[in-house]
């Protein structure tokens, strides 16, 4: 069954305003017997009301519309009953053509509605958001997609508990659209499934390539960081990726010692340990966040503001305030897609959680 539009703000009150516009526009004919006459301009309100308000509404028009011109022709004596038949027959039809448009409009806004939510459910499904503690780390995550008609690009992120320890992966598919979004599920559960397995990160890395590459297109890749946490560090594998931000007595950059190409393009991964101290927090993000450029291109200064975002104490503060910085420094949307995940040591966050 197709429903009405719900009015928002100002279409609360554009029905009564078309009825009231297209009883001024009837209004010389009511009250001039020798006016023009102009029954088919009453279909003012049916043709405007179709494009903005619900089919309900719309069917109150034309009715409205229709004892409206009915009227004019009743009184007007300039009019052969022919020609008011013409018009009048004109008018019924305009307002049947305005019916069936919104009604249709409503349908495909229904069907948008349902295809935004299927795309929303599979997204959380992909990317399932996450603020806990596991195995003790707590891993906290955003996402943000740039299109405005999807909430799925292809940026991705993902964690997994294994016999090796917690394993985290965020990665960037190249492209946008339905394509990346296939790549982007494929990486997804390529990692669910080997990071139980793989006995290190090289050993992962190169499985996950050789898992996704049937599903890659001549010019398709995945850049990639994955990490491994183990007591007093971190192990890293940075595919092609922009480096992680390890913020403790001092935040920096974490550059990989040997770089490697994207999975896709045959990587040849080198892992690396960097110390992961209570108190020390490993921010992971995509290149949403490097290359995000104000209105005159300039880049946002990740270093500097990941400092101050950094400044919070809970995690999802953290990354509130970061994606805000970053929505302030683009006028409001970033051009890119962007994935967020933040990691501390689960025993420093302990007091600093509300109780």
């Amino acid at each position: 069954m197709v429903r009405a539009v719900k009015w928002r703000g100002r279409d609360r009150w554009l029905g009564p305003l078309l009825a009231g516009a297209t009883l001024l526009v009837a209004l010389p004919n009511l009250l001039l017997d020798h006016s023009p006459p102009m029954i088919l301009l009453v279909l003012v309100g049916p043709l405007l009301s179709c494009v903005r308000l619900g089919v309900r509404c719309t069917l109150l028009l034309c009715c409205w519309s229709a004892a409206l011109g009915l009227a004019m022709g009743m009184v007007n004596t300039t009019m052969t009953p022919f020609v008011f038949g013409v018009r009048y027959g004109g008018l019924l039809a305009g307002c049947a053509v305005a019916h069936y448009a919104a009604r249709q409009r409503c349908t495909l806004q229904s069907a948008l509605a349902e295809a935004r939510e299927v795309t929303r459910v599979t997204q959380e499904a992909i990317l399932r958001p996450i603020s806990r503690n596991l195995a003790g780390t707590h891993v906290c995550t955003r996402y943000h997609c740039a299109a405005r008609e999807s909430v799925v690009g292809g940026d991705l992120y993902d964690v997994a508990l294994t016999p090796y320890g917690l394993r985290l992966l965020v990665g960037d598919v190249r492209g946008h659209g339905l394509e990346a979004l296939r790549l982007t599920a494929a990486t997804v559960a390529g990692f669910r499934d080997l990071a139980h397995t793989a006995s290190d990160l090289p050993g992962l890395t190169l499985a996950l390539n050789d898992r996704i590459g049937p599903e890659l297109g001549p010019e398709d890749f995945v850049t990639a960081v994955l990490a491994e946490f183990a007591p007093g560090e971190v192990r890293l594998v940075n595919c092609g990726h922009p480096a992680p931000l390890r913020a403790g007595r001092r935040i920096e950059f974490l550059e990989p010692f040997a770089p490697t190409t994207p999975l896709g393009l045959g990587p040849d991964p080198r892992q690396y340990r960097v110390g992961f101290q209570p108190g020390d927090r490993l921010l992971v993000y995509t290149d949403g966040l490097t290359e995000a450029r104000s209105a005159d291109g300039t880049l946002f200064p990740l270093l500097a503001e990941a400092t101050r975002a950094l400044c919070q104490p809970l995690p999802d503060d953290v990354l509130r305030s970061l994606h805000d910085r970053v929505l302030l420094h683009t006028g409001g949307r970033p051009a890119d897609d962007l994935a967020l995940v933040l990691c501390q040591s689960a025993e420093a966050l302990v007091p600093l959680l509300p109780r």
